[in-house]
């Protein structure tokens, strides 16, 4: 059983990092649609993320590394990131609206804590429920621009169930990363633990995108606005992003870190109010409180006696 350490600021500031780089690939992602397919956006990504980690971790890959004997289990950890988050993610932005893809994704605190429950050994506090619930009613301020009238009129569709699957599998891949199964010497350099992750991930998306091209071949639309988007995916929301969230959740848990994923709609909010030019709004303010309101419960002990 793992056992989570105390949230620190280092620890926090490494666990804000991968919720701006998400929003960032949200935009992205959205901005991108109509040049190229989903899937295939998915394996794009990761090949050159690949690439760019290769000179830094590619001794993990010879025939007598640890890695191997493992194998099992990278496989299932690359499906989970590499595969499957990523291209529920990416799917369920073309059919869905932005509002809703946050909103379903808002529920990760709670996946990770009945996960958590169910399969890990891991009981939920009464304070990391209450920490939920702050965090999401946070997001839900976001997401109706301050008018609670505004989710009244939102309609799920396929994408909605996209996104929730990627919430499942995101949820199982960060309690995965708690449980300490992985040899010690590949854990503990952060480059090999990653390529190993998306080498088997690669044949995954791989997998995925030769059936997309299958059932429904498009063409790609090549720019530079998109290598830009390709190079901006492969860099920020992948390396910098699962570095920093692999970091965090090995100090304080997957419950902890899974509340600051609801960052993610903050700060697609103001990413696109720099980009329409508009200013914060004052809702922005009261989320941001509620969310990391959230964060503290969930995180705070119970005072020992």
């Amino acid at each position: 059983m793992s056992t989570a350490g105390h949230l620190t600021l280092r620890t926090a500031g490494l666990l804000v990092i991968p919720p701006v780089l998400w929003a960032g690939n949200a935009v992205v992602g959205r901005l991108v649609n109509e040049s190229i397919p989903p899937l295939t956006l998915n394996f794009f990504r990761w090949l050159l993320a690949f690439v760019f980690l290769l000179p830094l971790a590619w001794p993990v890959l010879r025939a007598s590394s640890a890695l191997w004997g493992h194998w099992k289990r990278f496989t299932l950890l690359g499906l989970l990131a590499v595969g499957a988050y990523n291209s529920f993610q990416y799917l369920a932005l073309q059919t869905s609206t932005p509002i809703n893809v946050t909103l379903v994704a808002s529920s990760t605190p709670i996946f990770m804590l009945l996960m958590g429950t169910v399969f890990f050994g891991q009981r939920a506090t009464s304070r990391q429920w209450m920490g939920a619930a702050l965090s999401i009613l946070g997001v839900l301020l976001v997401l109706s621009r301050g008018d609670w009238d505004t989710l009244v009129q939102v309609q799920l569709v396929i994408g909605d169930v996209y996104v929730l699957c990627a919430t499942a599998a995101w949820a199982w891949y960060s309690w995965l990363l708690s449980q300490p199964k992985d040899p010690p010497d590949i854990r503990t350099n952060w480059a090999q633990y990653l390529l190993a992750q998306m080498g088997f991930g690669l044949v995954w998306a791989g997998g995925f995108t030769w059936v997309e091209w299958s059932v429904q071949p498009r063409e790609i639309v090549w720019s530079a606005g998109m290598v830009g988007a390709l190079v901006f995916v492969a860099i920020g929301p992948s390396l910098l992003a699962y570095r920093s969230w692999g970091l965090g959740v090995q100090r304080v848990g997957p419950s902890t870190a899974a509340f600051f994923a609801n960052l993610t709609p903050l700060f697609a909010a103001l990413l696109s109010s720099v980009m329409l030019g508009e200013l914060p709004k004052i809702y922005h303010l009261l989320a941001f409180v509620l969310i990391v309101g959230g964060i503290v419960v969930s995180s705070s002990r119970r005072p020992t006696s």
